[in-house]
């Protein structure tokens, strides 16, 4: 798995705002992870120059910056580009505004320019990490949206991604010779997304996987029948609920699995909002 980009970006020295990444990333050590930073950016066109590289790598962007001219520059400039990013101190002062009841002095209208869909983002992320493998079944009917699949087909890392973009993600794990949890098939089915993966490309992030855990590589895990196995396990789940689409994940980024997840539930959210639309029945199937 290639490393996710991550720019850390300060107009001072940075310090604070990479303890507080590195401590947060602490709990996704299984998804590697590559910090860049920017110290003591003061200047537009330095800020401009960072975010535009941020948008080409798919960097997520954390800032922590004193100047309210500079924070609603970084924030406009992200938006303008499609960049995810998180403001450490905005955030931060605008709970604190919540919790005390007032105002912080010297920086009016803070908590407007976060707004709502901040606070739904971080609900969404919350409800995500909460509901990672499987976790808490229970809150599967909360979820926007659930994703299933064996063992790393991108589970985690695309349920994170698309709760950065304000879904309440839950993911299942399939375990040959397990049975999924009950809540699995009691929710609407429309709101489950299978995961599938060509068997030599697992077999190849499996066996980097066992090598990185110092693990002996012939170990059913890593193993090619076992995998094949897992996969026709999976497949065969996915055909006896066609409602599920299948997204095959071979070879692709994230933000392209994360795409194509997206279109194909914007497509039944139009068809639920428009009923006389065209229907399209079966299954539905991305990749090869």
């Amino acid at each position: 798995m290639e490393p996710r980009p991550l720019f850390i970006l300060s107009d001072a020295t940075g310090e604070t705002a990479e303890k507080v990444v590195r401590a947060a990333l602490l709990q996704f050590n299984s998804v590697p992870v590559t910090v860049r930073m920017y110290t003591r950016v003061r200047l537009e066109a330095e800020m401009r120059a960072i975010i535009a590289r941020a948008q080409k790598e798919q960097a997520l962007v954390v800032f922590t910056v004193v100047s309210t001219a500079h924070r609603e520059l970084l924030r406009r400039l992200c938006d303008e580009e499609n960049v995810d990013s998180v403001d450490l101190i905005g955030s931060l002062m605008a709970k604190l505004s919540s919790y005390l009841g007032a105002q912080p002095k010297g920086v009016p209208g803070l908590l407007h320019t976060i707004g709502d869909e901040y606070f739904r983002r971080v609900e969404a992320v919350e409800f995500t990490v909460r509901n990672d493998d499987g976790r808490e079944p229970r809150n599967l009917p909360k979820a926007d949206m659930v994703l299933v699949g064996i063992s790393r087909t991108s589970k985690t890392p695309l349920s994170t991604f698309l709760a950065q973009k304000g879904l309440k993600v839950a993911n299942v794990p399939l375990v040959l010779g397990i049975e999924p949890p009950k809540e699995l098939f009691e929710i609407q089915q429309e709101k489950i997304f299978g995961l599938t993966i060509k068997p030599e490309a697992l077999l190849q992030i499996r066996q980097a996987r066992l090598k990185h855990l110092g693990m002996p590589p012939d170990t059913s895990y890593g193993q090619r029948d076992h995998i094949t196995q897992e996969i026709a396990y999976a497949q065969s789940l996915f055909r006896e609920h066609p409602s599920w689409p299948v997204i095959d994940i071979t070879g692709k980024a994230v933000e392209e699995t994360a795409a194509d997840i997206l279109r194909i539930k914007k497509d039944r959210d139009a068809r639920r909002a428009d009923p006389s639309g065209p229907i399209r029945t079966g299954p539905i199937r991305t990749g090869g």
